[in-house]
């Protein structure tokens, strides 16, 4: 997956970057890309220590943890990124655009699959909890602070915890 592809898509969505030069130095957001991809790729390749020990430095230089197992596709743009967490066992899709403060997390110490699915095109507003293994349609908006700990059909809205508006 091109790095060049997630900076146009970065630039495309935030009115306020001017150009690509901003989102290659100052978007923290873009920067964690870089870190999951190298650490993604060790971890996949068995080298698990040293793709936690890559996750981790993103961590301290950005405040977006992501773990190097989970599978993220092209184009995501992580928006004032602190405090977001994506799990292990995590899934997201492409063009997908996440606020601070999200966690993409499990509801426990269960083994196996524990994290979310989401689907393509999928907006994650601040401070909004996706936990356990459950899977998020495409193009579904999932509102500020909001809970979602059950399935989500595509071309929805959640607002608050489970409540779904369907866009018919």
């Amino acid at each position: 997956m091109s790095l060049l592809y997630d900076a146009k898509n970065i630039k495309k969505k935030d009115p306020a970057c001017k150009n690509l030069f901003e989102v290659f130095v100052l978007y923290q957001g873009f920067h964690i890309l870089i870190f999951h991809r190298l650490a993604h790729f060790l971890f996949m390749n068995k080298l698990v220590f040293i793709a936690k020990l890559v996750s981790q430095l993103g961590r301290f230089f950005t405040g977006v943890e992501i773990h190097p197992g989970a599978k993220i596709g092209k184009g995501l743009f992580i928006d004032h990124g602190m405090g977001v967490v994506i799990g292990e066992t995590a899934t997201i899709g492409d063009n997908c655009t996440i606020y601070h403060g999200v966690t993409i997390g499990g509801t426990g110490k269960e083994k196996g699959k524990r994290h979310p699915d989401i689907g393509n095109n999928v907006i994650i507003g601040a401070g909004a909890q996706l936990l356990g293994p459950i899977s998020i349609g495409n193009n579904v908006k999932i509102g500020a602070n909001a809970t979602v700990s059950k399935n989500v059909p595509s071309n929805s809205t959640v607002i608050k915890f489970n409540e779904i508006i369907r866009k018919d």
